[in-house]
């Protein structure tokens, strides 16, 4: 399978236009649309592109992918209540 990377619009009728030539055998495609995205807030992407990569947290685990996974995950917050969040888990699940 070959790839190729063009440019279009999607009309208001819901079509898609490719404004270049396509140098493509006729036959059947796939075709995988990638919606550019315009950015909502600038002080949320400028904190995610301006922070630094966390380095890994230190992890005893016997298991490697099991280390591999909890090296990258976040701690929990230190305001983090385990009793709490499973009375609220039993709350929604039996709608008390």
């Amino acid at each position: 399978m070959l790839a190729y990377k063009l440019k279009g619009k999607i009309d208001a009728a819901g079509n898609l236009a490719i404004g270049e030539p396509v140098n493509i055998p006729p036959g059947d495609v796939e075709v995988i649309i990638l919606q550019i995205v315009e950015t909502v807030s600038s002080s949320t992407v400028s904190q995610i592109e301006g922070s630094t990569p966390q380095p890994k947290r230190n992890v005893e685990c016997s298991i490697p992918i099991l280390k591999e996974w909890l090296e990258n995950t976040e701690p929990a917050p230190s305001d983090f209540d385990p009793d709490q969040a499973k009375w609220d888990y039993l709350k929604k699940k039996y709608n008390l």
